[in-house]
Order: structure tokens, then C-alpha cells, then sequence
């Protein structure tokens, strides 16, 4: 089989015993290290974009997408709910309203934001029905005053389904008594654990005992609640439907106002480890430089013959192009491939680590979640192969440059 010369003498260069183990064992820790710098980036990328996604099918699948809620309360909120649907990046729409206050049990306090909702519909646009630990979403029924609390809350106040909890609104009542609270009597219908902030700060009711509650007529909400094709068309689409609503009271929101900077904060740091982790690829592509110019020094009595054979400089740059790029191929090649596999398994591994170990790495109170996710995306494994690839090859220009610039007879001055 035909092969250029360049590429035949670079590729007999790189399988070659040298007489110098220092340099093997340099060229060695190169491809070790490059391999390395792969492997680790796209681990570390897979775990956070793990982490990105469970945010997203957690946190927004229980955080409304979009919201487009009226100043007044909304009497036919069916009309509104239909026009909503018709946009064509809207998947399911369902009622709600909001309510802030306090709950209370056996003298403990906290506070907490009251969605209230239509079960049948917030099945739709919600993960709540998935994640329930304790009771149905169906139980909640207008007129009993039940509550779906979450795991946190459960425990902090140690209560279970059909215990009762004491809702406060920030509302008083005069009274001849004098001036008090407005309180109301709940009863713990289900319990729900989706992670994070959510399972201590929020609490579900129906749509028509939080009507009751504002003393509002049972049929009237706050607004109605959107779930989107796309997270991020929720600003646009969300103004859309307000502005094709007949009214100027209707007002819209969405994720990126509540939970906005968590995600931005994600992808930042995603970009900054990718950058800091991109320098250990640097290192080991800098180290491909110093065995290449010591394999240079060490053959500089073979180029000075290969030139008096008739090899032009330009050939001579390309055989040390060639060792140099197989270098940076293999290790590129041997750090992809692991880096796959660990994307693929560390889900797995880190749980039977803790099995092994008997100790829980993540808490599911403080990271929301209580095992390591990873999602490995191929883009991501296309680019850090790339890019380990391109600077294995900016490697080698130096050092084939200074091997073309051999002179033969200073070269065998000396032999």
C-alpha cells in the first residue's frame, strides 16, 4: 500500500525503541495526560448537564413556564385557558391562584406559597401527580379544605394524611375581641418530594377553597398557568397570549423571573470549569511540544542524512507533523472513548461507591436530588475531541519547524 514518505518515517519514528527512555517515557505521559484531560472534561460536562436537566424536569415541572394572570379575578377563566391553548407553542393550559401566608402546627411556624389548583388539569402542565409520596392530587376537593404539603414540611412538623395544619394570611379581622389574623383550618391530603426549596416553601389547595379564602365567587382564579413546547420561548409567548386577551388588566410571567439566575449560574459555571479543565488538555498538548524537541535534538544526525538523501525541509517537517499528530490522535482517542464509558456508568458507580461505603454523597435536602445524574451529549464529546485534536496539532508546529531548519553538515560536523 502506497504511504508518503513523511508518513511513513513519522509513523516508524513514533513505534520506534529509542535509545533515550526519558524521551519514550515523556511521549508516554503526553498521550497519558491527554487522554486524561478528554476523559475528565467529558465527565465532568455529562455530570452537569445531568444536573442542568434535573433542574429543568424538577424545578420547571413544578414552577409554571408561563403564567398570564388578570389584576381582578377572572370569571370565565375557560375562555381564557381556550385562547391560551391556541398558540402553537402552548401544550396544556390549567387555572391557579396564589396565595402567601404562614403554617402553623403544634406552635411551629414557617412560611409557605399556596398554589391552588384543578387536579384534572394540573396533571397536565405539572410533575406533582408523579412525585407524590403520600395521597393523590385527585383528593383535593373545593369545599373540604384539604392540602398537599411538602416532604420537608411534612417532617418539620411531623404531621401526616389527615393531620391539620393552620393556614395564616396576611390579612386582619376586626373583631370585637380586637384585631387578629385571618386563620384557616387544612387538612394534610398528600405529600409530595420533588427536592430542592420546593418540598419546604410550597403547598397545594383547590381553586375553590382558595376562592373561598380571597372571598371571591367559587368559579373566579387568579390567572391560568402554561406549559411550553420550549422553556425558552416562555417570555415571548407568554407577552402574546396576554396581548391577544380582550382587557388591559392582563398581565404575564414567566420562569426566567423566579428561576432565571439559577440557570444562568449553571451555565456559567458549566463554561468556566469547561475553560479551567481545557487547560489540562493545554498542558498535555505542551508537553507534545518538549518530546518532540528532544526527539528533534536526538535525530538530528537522521535529518541531516534524510536531507542529504534529497528530503526537502518541507518533508522533513511534516515526518515530526506526523509523530506529533499520532501522538495527539491516540491520546484523544483513548481519552474519548473512556470518557464515554464513565458518562454512560458514573450514575451507577457512585451508587454502588455508596453501597460499598455505607455514606450518601448527595443529600436529597441540600442538592435536591439524591444521586449523581449525567446526561452525555454528543456535541459536547464532538467539540473537547476537537479541540484536543487542533491543539495536539498547533503542538508540533514549533518542533518540525526547528527539525527543517537542520543544516546537514553542522549536523555531521561532529559524527
Amino acid at each position: 500500500m502506497f504511504r508518503p514518505l513523511p508518513v511513513f518515517i513519522g509513523a516508524r519514528y513514533t513505534r520506534a525503541k529509542r535509545r533515550n527512555h526519558f524521551i519514550s517515557f515523556i511521549s508516554l505521559t503526553s498521550m497519558i495526560g491527554l487522554a486524561l484531560g478528554v476523559l475528565v472534561m467529558i465527565l465532568v460536562l455529562s455530570v452537569m448537564n445531568g444536573f442542568d436537566r434535573e433542574l429543568r424536569t424538577r424545578i420547571l415541572g413544578m414552577v409554571p413556564h408561563a403564567t398570564v394572570s388578570s389584576l381582578q379575578p377572572i370569571d370565565d377563566w375557560q375562555a381564557v385557558a381556550r385562547q391560551a391553548a391556541d398558540h402553537p407553542a402552548v401544550l396544556a393550559v390549567a387555572p391557579f391562584t396564589q396565595l402567601q401566608g404562614m403554617l402553623s402546627h403544634s406552635g411551629g411556624v414557617q412560611p409557605v406559597l399556596i398554589n391552588a389548583v384543578l387536579p384534572e388539569a394540573e396533571k397536565q402542565v405539572s410533575i406533582i401527580d408523579q412525585h407524590m409520596v403520600q395521597g393523590r392530587l385527585d383528593a383535593l376537593a373545593s369545599g373540604e379544605f384539604g392540602i398537599i404539603i411538602g416532604e420537608v414540611t411534612a417532617r418539620r412538623f411531623r404531621v401526616g394524611l389527615g393531620d391539620k395544619l393552620t393556614f395564616i394570611l396576611p390579612e386582619a379581622s376586626v373583631t370585637p375581641a380586637g384585631v387578629f389574623p385571618r386563620l384557616k383550618r387544612f387538612t394534610v391530603v398528600g405529600v409530595f418530594k420533588v427536592g430542592a426549596e420546593l418540598d419546604s416553601s410550597l403547598a397545594l389547595i383547590h381553586v375553590g377553597d382558595a376562592a373561598r379564602l380571597s372571598r371571591w365567587a367559587e368559579h373566579q382564579v387568579e390567572g391560568v398557568r402554561l406549559k411550553l413546547d420550549d422553556l425558552f420561548k416562555a417570555p415571548r409567548v407568554a407577552w402574546e397570549i396576554a396581548d391577544r386577551l380582550q382587557g388591559s388588566d392582563y398581565q404575564a410571567r414567566d420562569w426566567t423571573r423566579s428561576h432565571g439566575s439559577l440557570f444562568q449560574a449553571i451555565q456559567m459555571e458549566k463554561k468556566m470549569i469547561a475553560l479551567l479543565l481545557l487547560l489540562i488538555v493545554a498542558v498535555a498538548a505542551f508537553n507534545i511540544i518538549s518530546t518532540l524537541v528532544m526527539v528533534v535534538t536526538d535525530k538530528k544526525a537522521d535529518i541531516a542524512i534524510l536531507r542529504t538523501l534529497g528530503m526537502t525541509p518541507r518533508q522533513i517537517m511534516l515526518v515530526f507533523m506526523v509523530q506529533g499528530t499520532v501522538i495527539g490522535v491516540t491520546g484523544t482517542l483513548i481519552g474519548g472513548v473512556l470518557g464515554v464509558v464513565a458518562a454512560l456508568n458514573i450514575t451507577d458507580w457512585v451508587a454502588a461507591l455508596e453501597r460499598l461505603l455505607g455514606h450518601q454523597f448527595l443529600s436529597a435536602d441540600v442538592y435536591f436530588i439524591n444521586y449523581l445524574p449525567s446526561q452525555l451529549r454528543g456535541e459536547d464529546v464532538l467539540l473537547i475531541c476537537s479541540t484536543a485534536l487542533l491543539l495536539s496539532f498547533l503542538a508540533t508546529l514549533y518542533p518540525a519547524w526547528k527539525a527543517a531548519r537542520t543544516q546537514p553538515a553542522e549536523a555531521l560536523r561532529y559524527e
